[in-house]
């Protein structure tokens, strides 16, 4: 499945909630829908849900048109979890798969899988109300995919879990990628991010300000930094002023001495390492690149200062 977005505008009450965005989640990926609260995010997936209708643009899946009829080829884990409180785990499970017209002995048969796969075979005939924040985690995950959906709609989904269960929801989404389902993934944690995803979206303020693969973007905001590490113990660069370099910290580990340094404008790599090999034997010498987070804070500051020029 090849889900494309292309120039999605919605308004509400002549608020732009989103403004001309555009992408496309590759077959069998994880796609990261990332922004600030009220980014437009929430609106995109309602509109992917057909929840709402936007006011310009068009989706297509597989090339076609979205459909009525594509609801059942989607699985929807929204933030705010909707589980019935009093009904049994079991029961509940199965009624969502009926939403979705899963046969029925094909869901009991899935239930099972997922009943052991995230261990919660204790915990079927037990009331909503009953369980853990994160048991009820579990249990909407497991409505959500056990109708083995080609298109999994993930928002937050770690929230509300311990790092264990966490894990092993991270795995189940990998395993889930792996076997050709395509995901969209919508998070704060950009840990998660640079841990799972392929290629992402950034919506700020209704406009898409970022859009590429992660690894792409990373190596598009890496600065000159690099790390550099030796064999033994090397303090020479630390008392030698040159005009190649700036060294911005220093980390001694056992028999490695690892620098970190800002090579100057007019500095290449390749000067700079022949530089280097006159302090010592060079380990490894490697670009640093910026988390995912940085770059998050760092392009949404960049779009706010962009937006106040314009408005000056």
């Amino acid at each position: 499945m090849i889900v494309s977005i292309q120039h999605i505008t919605k308004c509400f009450a002549g608020t732009k909630a989103l403004d001309d965005v555009s992408f496309d989640i590759p077959e069998g990926s994880i796609y990261g829908l990332l922004g600030p609260n009220g980014a437009g995010k929430t609106t995109c997936i309602r509109i992917l849900n057909q929840m709402i209708r936007p006011d310009a643009g068009e989706i297509t899946i597989d090339g076609k048109p979205l459909r009525e009829s594509d609801v059942e080829r989607i699985g929807y884990l929204p933030e705010e979890r909707g589980l019935y409180k009093k009904m049994r785990v079991a029961e509940q499970i199965l009624y969502f798969a009926s939403l979705k017209n899963m046969e029925k002995n094909r869901a009991k048969q899935e239930l099972e899988f997922w009943i052991d796969r995230l261990g919660i075979e204790n915990w079927c005939d037990k009331r909503i109300e009953e369980l853990s924040k994160g048991m009820q985690q579990k249990v909407q995950f497991i409505a959500t995919v056990l109708h083995k959906p080609s298109l999994l709609i993930l928002d937050e989904p770690f929230s509300g879990f311990d790092p264990v269960n966490a894990q092993a929801i991270k795995d189940e989404v990998i395993r889930l990628k792996n076997e050709g389902t395509t995901i969209l993934l919508s998070t704060h944690n950009m840990n998660s991010v640079e841990e799972l995803c392929d290629n992402i979206s950034l919506i700020h303020r209704s406009k898409q300000i970022l859009n590429g693969s992660v690894s792409n973007i990373r190596n598009s905001f890496a600065g000159n930094t690099y790390e550099v590490v030796f064999s033994g113990y090397c303090d020479t660069l630390s008392t030698t002023l040159t005009p190649s370099l700036k060294i911005l910290g220093k980390q001694v580990d056992g028999n490695l001495t690892k620098l970190q340094i800002e090579l100057m404008p007019q500095v290449s790599t390749n000067d700079a390492i022949q530089f280097l090999m006159k302090s010592g034997a060079i380990v490894s010498f490697q670009q640093i690149l910026p988390s995912m987070n940085d770059i998050f804070i760092q392009a949404v500051k960049q779009h706010n200062e962009s937006e106040h020029g314009e408005n000056v």
